[in-house]
């Protein structure tokens, strides 16, 4: 609606000083009266109310009126306000519409101008009138084109803004997506290893009616310290978490740590025995953080689902290091029940660091085995994998 009333306001000031023109003087003079050129500027003017809503029409109407106006003319407001709608035709009309009618008017300038040539017979007429129909049909219509032109390449251009704003999106999303996988990993093996055993343990004090004091204060100690050793690790982990780029490394698991996580399983109830072939040596943080949380998460599942005793056993290689766990498998129940995502967490977790996890049964045993490569340079390929975290 503001659009209509904008052209309308528009048409009705092109006919006003279109009238003020004619009433100067500004036509041919062929003893036609003034107030014929009128309805002629009528057309033109009319066709400047529907230039953007119906451009061909406008260009019809002002073709009418400005062909009226050659004949009993021509006058000036007539002609100029006809090249506004041709203007407005190659515009906002059809695209193909406007190579046609660049053709059109191309043609139209140059046997408007051979006529006038061959009429006044004289080469001089041919060069203004040509010049003259050049301006006013050809001009507006080249203008049209680069307007549009440009108009399109902006709008392509916003197109293209929107569309690297959604993948953006989608590439932000994606890390969200990652880092609460992460997180959950995180949380899952940190919290699960200390909170099977307590669970374990306050079971077995409840359901044993004939410990003496000293054997449930020897239990109780124990699940005191897997909550005191589960907080500090959650600790920690928040310390990681909000830990900025230029602050010291925080506290990380180590699998140089393999003793006391077995030592913690023992005092849990659980008969362990660990074996360590090769020298002990420094590894990446994402090798490190992985092996440390598949042996937790490897003993975590032995203590709630296998039998007794468990074999734990840590392998450096030069280039390689290995952790596996076995226990027997003994048929009966899971003294807690678990949710499934300890296997599939493994199994990330060495994936992520370019290595290999195999379980599963092994004659009356359940092994967890996982290699992990280290060579001198993964340190900067698992960096470069984890996005520089």
């Amino acid at each position: 609606m503001g659009d209509m009333k904008r052209e309308a306001s528009w048409a009705g000031l092109a006919f006003v000083v279109g009238l003020l023109l004619i009433v100067g003087g500004a036509y041919s003079h062929r003893g036609v009266a003034a107030g014929w050129l009128v309805v002629p500027l009528a057309f033109v003017c009319s066709a400047v109310v529907v230039r953007t809503r119906a451009p061909l029409v406008g260009l019809g109407l002002g073709t009418v009126g400005v062909g009226v106006d050659l004949f009993f003319g021509p006058s000036l407001p007539t002609v100029l306000i006809f090249t506004d709608n041709v203007y407005a035709a190659a515009l906002y009309g059809p695209a193909r519409f406007s190579r046609w009618l660049l053709g059109i008017a191309s043609v139209l300038a140059v046997l408007a101008g051979a006529a006038a040539g061959v009429v006044a017979r004289d080469w001089r007429a041919l060069a203004v009138i040509g010049v003259q129909a050049g301006l006013v049909l050809i001009t507006p219509v080249t203008t049209a084109m680069v307007l549009r032109q440009h108009r399109d390449q902006a709008v392509a251009e916003r197109a293209r803004a929107e569309q690297v704003a959604r993948l953006a999106e989608l590439d932000r999303q994606a890390a969200i997506s990652t880092e609460r996988t992460r997180m959950a990993r995180e949380l899952h093996d940190m919290i699960a290893n200390h909170f099977s055993a307590i669970a374990i343990q306050s079971t077995g004090a409840l359901s044993r009616r004939d410990l003496d004091a000293a054997a449930v204060r020897k239990i109780m100690e124990s699940v005191r310290e897997n909550s005191l050793k589960g907080l500090a690790e959650m600790r920690d982990m928040i310390g990681l978490l909000r830990q900025e780029g230029d602050e010291p490394e925080a506290t990380r698991p180590r699998l140089a740590d393999a003793e006391r996580l077995v030592e913690r399983s023992q005092r849990a109830g659980m008969t362990a025995e660990l074996r360590v072939e090769g020298e002990a040596r420094e590894l990446s943080p994402a090798v490190d953080l992985a092996g440390y949380r598949i042996l937790q998460e490897a003993l975590t599942n032995a203590l709630k689902h296998g039998g007794r005793p468990v074999a734990v056993e840590v392998v450096y290689e030069p280039e390689q290091v290995t952790v596996a766990v076995d226990n027997p498998v003994d048929g009966r129940t899971a003294r807690l029940p678990g949710a499934g995502a300890g296997i599939v967490g493994m199994r990330e977790r060495a994936a992520l660091v370019g290595g290999s996890f195999e379980v599963g049964a092994d004659g009356g045993s359940w092994r967890v085995r996982a290699t992990l490569p280290t060579p001198r340079d993964l340190g900067d390929k698992v960096h470069e994998r984890l996005g520089g975290k």
